[in-house]
């Protein structure tokens, strides 16, 4: 069997050395004075090969762009304090908004033709077809060019500074516990191991260090997010008329309003499925009633040996290749590129995430693994990312990523696919392992939908000058919601939101993942139903990338997403794992 062992990514292929970059701004510099040439030559009657030649140009500048903002984001995620590497990821935050405003004149041309106009020129647009089109999708919310140069840098050095701002400060915190009788200093994501302790003392204990900490910062962290929604208003509301503040992310998403509706909707309707559940849990955890602080808790009594590295790696590639080897073999390459960060150490960014860069490059995934049952999964989750990059891999740069709600198919799925195998091999462990697994569905549907209910009414609230510790009561009063009488919610968590990254950094992003949770059950049934035949299935959807809208890709697949019976059926299954579990 093959050794894994935990080690930094290599970065050589997007730079070699920190010095290389003023090369590459130059390289950056000489495409963008190439566009601008091409200036005079834009007209609605223009020769279809010329347009092409722009296109291609387009390409290659956000080749370059992208793998220099790559190496500068990951470059910092290794670690956050390190100020070089601020320094890097500032200058080049900074070099490109200045060139991507010396191109911007030809995406605001592109949106200002008539349709007429614009169907000529598609026809020589190849691959490009579809993004050419969704950039058309925003012309009723466009500015002039010098207020659209002016939001970028706004951008760059606003908002975008406060996110930076944001991670440095959270990923510079020291958790403090005192577990049998040794005190620790812990990361977050080493913190958040101990809310799957057996012992209930020990989870309570760990959220309330959790909010203790990030409590110290209430005011700071909660300022910050009132200025992120201030300015989330002012620029899409205000400025380009967008109907609402999701109304932007859905435009983005290629969703329409009406989707995200029923979903959240579907969502607040089968709650009870998880209220349900969560009394079940209390009774196998011999608990009169289960608290938030018991919501991760182990069903029995867990093995405290932790899981090597190469073991986990080795557990999760083999069920990729139980289910197709292509699989397997396009998640192995990050491993045989190196292109993974696996330790978990004080300074990094926290969490877990997979960068895709370029179609012809395989992406880098972050992970702090602690050697936790869960972290499996995490790794089987961020693999299944790189898959899907993977698999779009004959698209152009502009159009390989997956549009949001479709991001966490191959993910889940992914994760789906390791909980069989473990499932398969579990014997007395099958309780512990469904119950994981029900456990991570309601983190990733539940949790997040009731994340953007919240979102929703917070942007509301802070736009029409409520203080911003009122959203401490509206987030107590929808988890009680959310929870209904099945779990008790102890005040402690009336700042759990201040936790959340997601809401600040990519407002609304969190639907993606109830949409993407649901979507994969609904596909990983109809494998178990189908067998191997539909696997070139799967594969195909996944092969799409972005270049094409999540409606016409999910038809592949047969799905409506417009269709509240669809979302229903996720919780369908959802239930038919549950009754698996009890049996």
């Amino acid at each position: 069997m093959q050794q894994y062992q935990k080690r930094r990514w290599d970065l050589t292929e997007l730079l070699p050395y920190d010095k290389e970059i003023q090369k590459v701004f130059i390289e950056i510099e000489n495409c963008v004075s190439q566009i601008e040439s091409k200036r005079n030559k834009l007209k609605a009657d223009m020769d279809g090969s010329v347009f092409r030649e722009i296109l291609t140009l387009t390409e290659n500048f956000a080749t370059i762009a992208g793998k220099i903002t790559a190496y500068s984001v990951l470059r910092f995620s290794e670690d956050t304090q390190d100020t070089e590497a601020l320094a890097i990821m500032g200058n080049v935050e900074n070099f490109l908004t200045d060139m991507q405003n010396r191109i911007l004149f030809f995406s605001l041309w592109w949106k200002s033709l008539t349709d007429d106009e614009s169907n000529r020129l598609l026809d020589s647009s190849g691959n490009l077809k579809y993004y050419l089109d969704r950039q058309r999708q925003f012309k009723e919310h466009i500015l002039t060019e010098p207020e659209e140069k002016i939001i970028n840098i706004k951008d760059t050095n606003g908002s975008g500074a406060l996110l930076t701002l944001y991670d440095m400060l959270t990923s510079k915190y020291d958790f403090v516990m005192d577990v049998d009788g040794k005190t620790t200093h812990n990361t977050r994501d080493g913190l958040m191991v101990y809310v799957r302790d057996v012992r209930p003392e020990v989870r309570e204990a760990t959220y309330k260090e959790l909010f203790r900490v990030f409590g110290n910062d209430e005011t700071v962290l909660s300022q910050m997010y009132a200025y992120r929604i201030r300015d989330w208003a002012k620029e899409q509301i205000g400025l380009r008329k967008f109907k609402s503040p999701i109304n932007v992310r859905n435009k983005s998403n290629d969703i329409p309003d009406g989707v995200t509706v029923t979903l959240l909707s579907v969502c607040k309707e089968d709650s009870y499925v998880f209220h349900d559940y969560f009394k079940l849990k209390a009774k196998w955890l011999n608990l009169p009633k289960l608290r938030r602080f018991d919501l991760y808790a182990p069903v029995k009594a867990e093995s405290k040996e932790k899981i090597e590295y190469s073991q986990a790696v080795s557990m999760v590639l083999e069920s990729f290749a139980d289910f197709s080897p292509e699989f397997a073999k396009l998640a192995g390459s990050v491993f045989d590129k190196q292109h993974i960060d696996s330790d978990d150490r004080t300074g990094k960014r926290g969490g877990a995430f997979c960068y895709g860069v370029h179609p012809e490059l395989t992406p880098w995934v972050l992970l702090n693994y602690t050697g936790e049952p869960r972290q499996v999964a995490t790794l089987a989750h961020e693999l299944g990312h790189a898959v899907h990059s993977l698999l779009a891999q004959k698209h152009s740069v502009l159009t390989f990523h997956a549009p949001l709600p479709l991001a966490e198919t191959a993910s889940v799925f992914s994760e789906m696919l390791l909980t069989e195998r473990l499932l398969e091999e579990g014997g007395d462990s099958s309780r512990l392992i469904l119950a994981s697994a029900i456990d991570d569905m309601y983190a990733t549907v539940l949790r997040q939908a009731f994340f953007v209910i919240f979102e929703k009414t917070a942007h509301e609230m802070i736009e029409h000058g409520a203080p911003v510790n009122e959203l401490n009561r509206v987030y107590m009063e929808l988890l009680r919601e959310q929870f209904g009488d099945s779990v008790d919610v102890s005040d402690d968590f009336q700042i759990e939101w201040i936790t959340i990254p997601h809401i600040y950094h990519t407002p609304f992003y969190c639907y993606a993942y109830s949409f993407g949770e649901l979507l994969s059950l609904s596909l990983y049934k109809r494998f178990k139903e189908e067998g191997k035949s539909f696997v070139p299935k799967i594969i195909k959807i996944l092969s799409y990338g972005g270049s094409a809208s999540p409606d016409v890709i999910l038809k592949e697949a047969g799905i409506d997403m417009r269709d509240a019976q669809f979302w229903h059926g996720g919780f369908t299954f959802i239930k038919e794992m549950i009754n698996r579990a009890m049996g």
